[in-house]
């Protein structure tokens, strides 16, 4: 399942076609899952073929006739995956139905671009069940939502939100987000989205998993973070 379990850096784009050629050709070698969301749906697929012209790509397709639908009435799928240490973006439009080796797949554009986040090792601390944190994010901005925090180090959050209609932007900024703790006062703090991953939970429920940063982490944040650490315990 792709769900990334630590924060990126920035991302580093890579536009020439030759270049995203030879990363998707690695998802490809590596028969790594690929998804994309759907609303309430998440699509898993993997690569099949890369247009030696780079004019185009086939995706495995979706068994299920809703799913198909469902992907067909896209204009374009923004697809995630996770290989060598790498989180990996990419979007690719125009879905069309068709086949590869007898089984049903779906032609799409030859991507415009292909952004990857190295993911960091050992620096992530999950958050405990029992020991829930919510967060009302950009409490200060247009539309604030609830979301879930699921771990936490000294560079940011990782952040679960429920809506499937709500998909945070990379470079997404969250102005004046709450972080409730119980028992205690709220805290404050502006958050950068770094990337977005949809995924489904073990429950069945769909959501999506954002990596944020922290632009003004406060003695108030670094002393939760503290908390959560495991010298702590």
């Amino acid at each position: 399942m792709v769900t990334p379990n630590n924060i990126p850096p920035a991302g580093l784009m890579s536009r020439g076609t030759e270049e995203i050629a030879r990363i998707l050709t690695s998802l490809h070698a590596k028969a790594e899952l690929i998804a994309a969301s759907l609303g309430d749906k998440l699509f898993r697929s993997q690569l099949l073929f890369i247009d030696p012209d780079r004019h185009y790509i086939v995706v495995a397709g979706p068994d299920d006739a809703a799913a198909k639908a469902a992907v067909l009435a896209r204009s374009r799928l923004d697809f995630v995956a996770q290989f060598g240490g790498w989180h990996i973006e990419f979007a690719a439009g125009d879905p069309q139905t068709t086949t590869l080796a007898g089984k049903p797949a779906i032609r799409l554009s030859f991507p415009q671009a292909v952004i990857r986040h190295q993911r960091r090792a050992g620096e992530r601390t999950q958050v405990p069940a029992g020991e829930p944190l919510r967060c009302i994010a950009d409490a200060q901005g247009f539309a604030p939502f609830e979301g879930k925090i699921v771990d936490i180090a000294r560079g940011g959050i990782g952040l679960l939100v429920y809506p499937s209609d709500i998909t945070l932007e990379p470079g997404t900024v969250l102005k004046g987000c709450r972080v409730q703790r119980p028992d205690k006062e709220p805290i404050e703090v502006d958050l950068e989205v770094r990337y977005s991953t949809p995924l489904v939970l073990a429950d069945g429920t769909h959501a999506h998993r954002s990596g944020c940063v922290f632009l003004n982490p406060t003695r108030e944040v670094m002393e939760l973070i503290e908390s959560f650490s495991p010298a702590a315990g």
